[in-house]
């Protein structure tokens, strides 16, 4: 990410040619044509219909004014007020947030599965993928494979990488466990201490604000982008963000109202502009923003993944950052890059859930043929038809006992009973029992159905 082209001050623009500009105003309005909220680096580089660019950026600034609407008290170092505006464009993302949570998504939705089967299917594979996703983030260097694998078998961290993702996994539940809290100081300090703990970098103390000036963002050539605010202003600006939090922006008895999704995305640019400690400053803010969503009872966030899509555009991502630190402190680009990408997260979810729900129909179409249905469980039809799929495939006990959140006993004894129906096969390593899916496991089940149910009918 290079160091973008700053906006020139418009008002000294408008000062200079009020004129030229005001005759511009009914031409460039706060979005384009397109309905993009351009900021200076990319509107500099089009065509703007023979305008002078000074003078049609100055109109589009003087147009955005009346639009924009303060968040709170939070300011900059330079005490500009954080401010935001909603295109249209932005409207509809918030529209999809809110209908998220409609009741085709609702707790008593029973076309996959019951609600709580639902839950334990879903969560904590989800949840991996967004603590690895932040982690690749941040850095870490370790295969999505090898990661997934750590989580889900209890393995210890290895080295640096593996350990940013396991603290990753384990900041995500800490988020959820933590939504009865106000925010404070030792909340983000908590949240800070889980992501770091472990690390073997020595200028970082987990869970501590950093004391000194001497920490910068750079950009990918090294040029410094980012200056955070002053050390010793941290106690006071932290707490600042916290009441901002804690405030309650409903529309109600004079109260501002301002979206829950928004204010979940500005604790996430604030917690990244202030850059509090010395590492994990994007995990802690990532941590914040699905703190805020499910405090706020938008609970699919718990299964919605961002870190991912945030991975394939870093550079689009670190320039929203810095689109709103260097003009007037405008929210709107980060907040019109957050939500796009929030967009694509929900989408994929429910390409996910809808992919489930056809692999849960068919499994029980599979089922009920063969009169498997009346001898397994839900957990067993889903680890068999992986099997079935997946020829050579290893489960482990902690494996099946994370993806379905239930006790060692229970999962072992789903995966003894498809040895039994010879879909699994165990093959013992040192300690460790595999169950390895058989290549001629369908074959089998086909040609001996009724034999096999009976062996482990109940």
């Amino acid at each position: 990410m290079g160091i973008i082209a700053r906006p020139p001050n418009f008002k000294e623009i408008i000062a200079g040619n009020p004129g030229e500009v005001f005759s511009l105003i009914n031409k460039f309005g706060p979005i384009d044509a397109k309905g993009r909220y351009l900021a200076w680096d990319e509107f500099r580089r089009r065509n703007q219909e023979g305008a002078d660019k000074n003078m049609a950026w100055a109109a589009v600034k003087l147009a955005r004014l009346p639009l924009l609407r303060p968040l709170g008290d939070l300011v900059s170092e330079k005490n500009q007020p954080l401010s935001y505006c909603i295109p249209d464009s932005l409207q509809g993302y918030l529209h999809t947030i809110d209908r998220l949570c409609s009741p085709l998504l609702h707790a008593t939705d029973t076309t996959v599965v019951s609600s709580g089967e639902r839950n334990r299917y879903l969560v904590d594979s989800l949840m991996m993928e967004e603590a690895i996703s932040s982690a690749q983030l941040e850095g870490a260097a370790t295969t999505r494979k090898v990661a997934k694998a750590m989580l889900e078998n209890e393995q210890p961290p290895r080295n640096e990488d593996e350990r940013m993702v396991f603290n990753n996994f384990l900041l995500l539940k800490a988020a959820k466990a933590n939504l009865e809290d106000s925010l404070s100081l030792e909340l983000i300090c908590h949240f800070h201490e889980i992501a770091t703990h472990g690390t073997s970098n020595p200028h970082v103390t987990p869970g501590e604000l950093r004391q000194a000036d001497d920490i910068i963002v750079q950009g990918r050539d090294g040029e410094t982008v980012h200056q955070p605010p002053m050390a010793a202003n941290l106690s006071d600006r932290l707490a600042r963000l916290c009441d901002f939090a804690n405030t309650r922006h409903d529309g109600q008895e004079g109260r501002q109202f301002i979206h829950p999704a928004v204010k979940a995305v500005a604790l996430h640019f604030m917690l990244g502009y202030e850059h509090p400690f010395a590492d994990g400053n994007g995990r802690t803010a990532r941590a914040l923003f699905y703190w805020y969503m499910l405090k706020e009872g938008y609970w699919p966030f718990e299964y919605i993944s961002i870190s991912a899509l945030l991975k394939e555009a870093a550079v689009l991502y670190g320039k929203s950052y810095l689109y709103t630190e260097t003009d007037d402190f405008d929210l709107t680009y980060f907040l019109d890059y957050q939500l796009r990408t929030i967009d694509r997260a929900i989408r994929q979810f429910l390409a996910y859930l809808d992919r489930k729900k056809r692999e849960y129909y068919d499994l029980m179409e599979w089922m009920d043929d063969s009169g498997l249905s009346a001898a397994l469980n839900y957990r067993q039809g889903q680890l068999l038809r992986k099997a079935l799929r997946h020829p050579g495939r290893v489960f482990t006990v902690k494996e099946v006992k994370h993806d379905f959140g239930v006790a060692d006993n229970t999962a072992r004894t789903d995966l003894q009973r498809l040895v039994a129906l010879k879909v699994l096969a165990p093959v013992k390593d040192a300690k460790i029992v595999h169950y390895v899916a058989r290549a001629d496991a369908r074959d089998s089940l086909r040609l001996n159905a009724k034999t096999a149910l009976k062996q482990t009918s109940p």
